[in-house]
């Protein structure tokens, strides 16, 4: 079910209303009534993938609850080795199987060895990375005494299932999302609107933003070989745009709906493209993402603690499988290196944690200085961004070429200047709320009602009246 969808429009207001005047005088059935509306909208699109879910909750449940009891050491490896093996396996099959068996005919192929193999006509279920890494968190955490394993399965089931971000995050650790489920809610009116609040900007991000890029976009890298250099160019950008809108505005619609159930749900965007450095960058982007591989990858791997040779090694592992996580492509992977390859410069001068704090803080405009850092920081990242988009490392390629070509300079054959004025629009908007949790959190709290309410319904006519045609969401594939 998509959040852009009559379904859902439909859907949210029913699971609301039950939620709070049906179920509200007992936790359990508030937790219940959530799996069951969790399943719902989960099996809306496949209702034969719920098998999976259920699998992974109940392995999960289980071994949780046994190492909650184990002491003996090497047992308890065994546990939390069936649980990564478990899930993982599943992603693994799901996601890569087919990759690695192309690619490994292909290296037989070129050292003259002729193979066969049968590749699998496998459907990837929707989220899977995504609930994947969400339960993988609990019984890492169990195991590693952080957390106490639950014996309420009913809640366990919602931490796992919960719809506003089961199948494109935020990544919630069970640490901050799960005691949730133990604690009795009460209805709070002021979060209830500020969460109307976020969603109704992120279906701007999506609808409006994302949805209208991706039209060009994917004519302009679809029709690459026809197109000029200028052209190419405004491709890049609007991709950038576009998946910024789409997967942001996604995490905002889900924070926001969280919160009508009274849920909070962490920060996962935090006006990544205002960044000063690609290290700044990886702070704001995707941060629920960015975050599990570095408190379960990189920090076990040694982190920055070891000599350069471990530093350089550990960057490109967390790089590259970032990369791969993302899909099952050789250009997933060159995306994730060439930002290793960004980030390697700062890590290596101890500089990748200087720019911490909201760019230009408590100011209106930026120094020269940060500008330029972050024209700087936001073309490197359109450029990586080429590979992220690319059908495969030789549609890459062949699309940079002919944009650092004669033609670079030529008028562009695409040029929508109602929405390049849209988009100029909205990161002014970006800008001036930067210091929120959102764009729009803060802008007009101080206003009065009219003209407050006047900016809400601006921003519901721009929705109706620019948004573009509806596209899935970008992370459903991931």
């Amino acid at each position: 079910m998509l959040f852009n969808s009559i379904e859902f429009t439909i859907f949210l207001p029913i699971v609301f209303l039950l939620y709070w005047f049906v179920t509200n005088n007992s936790l359990k059935l508030q937790n219940l009534l959530i799996v069951v509306a969790s399943y719902v909208f989960y099996g809306w699109w496949d209702w034969r993938f719920l098998s999976l879910i259920i699998f992974s909750t109940v392995v999960d449940y289980t071994i949780g609850r046994q190492l909650g009891t184990e002491r003996n050491q090497m047992k308890r490896k065994i546990l939390l080795f069936t649980s990564i093996l478990v899930n993982l396996g599943f992603l693994g099959f799901f996601k890569y199987y087919n990759f690695f068996l192309d690619n490994f005919i292909t290296a037989f192929s070129f050292f003259g060895q002729e193979i066969q193999g049968n590749s699998l006509n496998i459907i990837l279920p929707v989220g899977i990375s995504f609930y994947t890494f969400q339960t993988l968190s609990y019984t890492i955490d169990v195991y590693k005494q952080k957390l106490r394993p639950t014996k309420d399965y009913i809640a366990f089931s919602a931490f796992v299932s919960f719809f506003p971000q089961l199948v494109a995050g935020p990544i919630e650790r069970a640490t901050h999302l799960l005691p949730q489920f133990y604690k009795k809610r009460t209805f709070d009116y002021s979060k209830a609107v500020d969460g109307m609040r976020q969603i109704l900007w992120g279906l701007f991000k999506k609808i409006v933003i994302a949805d209208n890029c991706a039209e060009y976009a994917n004519q302009i890298f679809n029709n690459s070989a026809d197109m000029n250099g200028s052209t190419l160019v405004l491709g890049a950008l609007f991709f950038t745009f576009q998946i910024y809108g789409d997967f942001s505005g996604y995490s905002d619609i889900a924070i926001g709906t969280s919160r009508l159930f009274g849920f909070d749900l962490k920060q996962n965007f935090n006006f990544p493209y205002f960044s000063r450095d690609i290290a700044e960058f990886w702070r704001r982007w995707h941060i629920s993402l960015s975050t599990w591989f570095k408190d379960y990858l990189y920090i076990p791997l040694g982190g920055s603690r070891g000599g350069i040779w471990m530093q350089v090694r550990n960057t490109f592992i967390i790089f590259i499988v970032s990369g791969f996580w993302h899909g099952a492509n050789w250009t997933f992977i060159a995306w994730g290196a060439l930002n290793a390859i960004y980030f390697l410069p700062l890590l290596l001068t101890n500089n990748n944690r200087n720019n911490l704090e909201t760019v230009a803080q408590g100011k209106l405009l930026p120094s020269i200085k940060e500008l330029s850092l972050m024209l700087l920081t936001f073309g490197l990242t359109v450029f990586a961004w080429i590979f992220f988009r690319a059908n495969n490392i030789g549609h890459a390629m062949s699309y940079i070429s002919a944009i650092f070509s004669g033609s670079l300079l030529t008028i562009p054959e695409v040029f929508p200047k109602t929405l390049i004025l849209i988009i100029i629009a909205f990161v002014l908007v970006e800008w001036l709320g930067r210091e929120g949790q959102y764009a729009i959190s803060t802008l007009g709290i101080t206003w009065r009602r009219p003209m407050r309410y006047a900016m809400y319904y601006a921003i519901i006519i721009a929705i109706y009246w620019f948004g573009g045609k509806e596209q899935q969401f970008i992370y459903f594939q991931f």
